[in-house]
């Protein structure tokens, strides 16, 4: 009898939770916009897209959050996962779409392109039946034909230098590797550069090879170059800061309001964990690059050099949806090790938007004295005690001001509408060849290439053809400018990426200021011997 009570007393509780839940659901937010939805779709006097408005109202919702919770719809997340994952399908070149035709720059090594007889300077005409020179096909839609599933096949017809019929190519597609460290080389005896463009699921793979292969040459100090790095995979940032910090040493962490601060450490097998380190950083630094920044600047590893970096430190968490979408919800903020939030101020998303503007119209790209931090984001570092602040982004420990004196509106005229690369192109088609036979390695090409008089006229007359007004005092503020970013991309175009940063840095004063410091005795540089 006393059991048959009990049974009903707990029947009686669960039955009374259960309606407490099902008020509660009846009445919740989620309950209402779910209501909202459906009546919608089944009263309204029309017919409405549900997909559509199912999609804004998402986009809405989010927009109310932070600048970085976003939706992406199924094409979207497969474009934002293809750089990141480190590879994709496809034929396998690097190339240009110059006045309605594309050009081949490089076939990829050992790529399909490579294997097919595909050459550098090739122009494909046609893509299966579709003609694709001169019809003002977009890019977007040229790569669309270009890819493909891995094992497919693809037709091309080519148009080559010095052959008077279009040439016929079937291409087999496969995996073509999306590389994300765009150059390695040593920039003296003993100093190696390593720039990395973002950091996907390769990188600390890359870096690792690159690393040995600069050791192996005697590189004892290193400058890592960030400049432009957006960001990318926690785990490709944690796994770069762990090559230079000792055993144990946080390398950042993550809190979030749901989230219970989650810590990553160093593993102690880094192989630069000694020797003298600089990292280059800019205003379009962001994430990654800043865990790896406020990592080497918190525990006094090495230096930071160029500018205050984007001051993205927000951890988003992938959510996805049936249909292939996803949204990217965050969750949590990233933290250097000496506590500082890498996240800046987001009051409202205009302000946000406008943060890099801002910085401009307050100087502060020109001048580190434009730059106030309260003493309430005053920080301290592990090792030396120094001082560095919070309040968003990693502030350099040498600022290098942004040098636009060069970048009059006839330079910008010639490379926004495409006049530098138009004359490349045609250069590169017309003396490859000769190039290749003259200069056999780029040590002798990076002494002896000039750019000639007769080059520099063909790109006044190009821009001429597209609409910039040539202006002889600009032309010759720019000249500098134009011929290292000609010489640049001819490198790049005969050899690669790393001869093209070889030729460019030297009009890059982060990378100057670099070399300054590491060639300055008796500096006092924060180094483990």
């Amino acid at each position: 009898m006393k059991a048959s009570k009990y049974l009903c007393f707990f029947l009686f509780c669960l039955f009374s939770q259960i309606l407490l839940a099902q008020n509660k659901l009846l009445d919740s937010p989620s309950r209402k916009l779910q209501l909202a939805e459906f009546a919608i779709a089944n009263l309204y006097v029309d017919k409405v897209d549900e997909d559509k408005m199912v999609e804004t109202a998402i986009v809405s919702m989010l927009e109310q959050l932070d600048p970085h919770s976003t939706y992406s719809n199924p094409e979207e997340v497969r474009k934002l996962n293809e750089p990141l994952q480190g590879n994709f399908d496809g034929i396998g070149i690097q190339f240009n779409m110059a006045t309605d035709t594309l050009f081949v720059i490089q076939p990829v090594s050992g790529g399909p392109s490579e294997k097919a007889g595909i050459l550098a300077g090739d122009r494909i005409i046609q893509v299966n039946d579709t003609l694709i020179a001169g019809v003002k096909m977009s890019t977007e839609e040229v790569m669309r034909r270009l890819r493909g599933k891995k094992g497919t096949e693809v037709n091309l017809k080519i148009m080559r230098r010095g052959v008077d019929e279009l040439l016929s190519f079937t291409v087999k597609r496969d995996k073509i590797p999306v590389y994300s460290l765009d150059a390695s080389y040593m920039v003296t005896d003993k100093t190696g550069y390593i720039r990395i463009n973002r950091f996907a699921a390769t990188t600390g793979k890359e870096f690792s090879e690159a690393l040995s292969s600069l050791q192996k040459q005697g590189m004892k100090d290193l400058i890592l170059d960030l400049q432009g790095n957006g960001g990318g995979y926690l785990n490709a940032a944690i796994d770069l800061a762990n090559q230079f910090l000792d055993k144990k040493e946080l390398i950042v962490y993550t809190e979030g309001r749901r989230n219970p601060r989650s810590e990553f450490r160093a593993e102690g097998n880094g192989r630069f964990r000694k020797g003298r380190l600089i990292v280059l950083v800019d205003e379009f630094s962001a994430s990654a690059s800043e865990i790896v920044s406020g990592a080497v600047q918190d525990w006094d590893r090495g230096m930071i050099v160029g500018r205050r970096t984007f001051g993205k430190g927000l951890v988003q968490r992938p959510v996805d949806l049936p249909d292939g979408s996803m949204i990217r919800l965050t969750v949590a903020r990233y933290y250097t090790p000496s506590g500082r939030c890498i996240q800046k101020p987001y009051e409202s998303i205009e302000q946000y938007n406008r943060d890099l503007i801002d910085r401009y119209n307050r100087g502060e790209m020109l001048s580190a004295d434009s730059i106030h931090f309260p003493d309430s984001l005053k920080y301290t570092t592990h090792k030396l005690g120094r001082t560095v602040y919070g309040g968003g982004g990693i502030m350099p420990d040498y600022f290098v001001p942004i040098d636009t004196t060069m970048y009059t509106d006839y330079y910008l005229a010639l490379r926004d509408k495409g006049a530098i690369m138009q004359l490349n192109l045609k250069l590169m088609d017309r003396h490859r060849t000769e190039w290749l036979k003259q200069y056999k390695t780029f040590k002798r090409f990076n002494k002896e290439f000039q750019i000639t008089p007769a080059m520099l006229e063909e790109l006044k007359e190009i821009g001429k053809s597209v609409g910039a007004v040539y202006k002889e005092e600009e032309y010759q503020t720019a000249l500098p400018l134009l011929k290292t970013q000609m010489k640049a991309l001819i490198a790049r175009d005969l050899w690669n990426m790393s001869e093209y940063f070889q030729v460019i840095h030297t009009q890059n004063s982060s990378m100057q200021k670099a070399l300054e410091l590491l060639q300055k005795p008796g500096m006092d540089f924060p180094v483990r011997q």
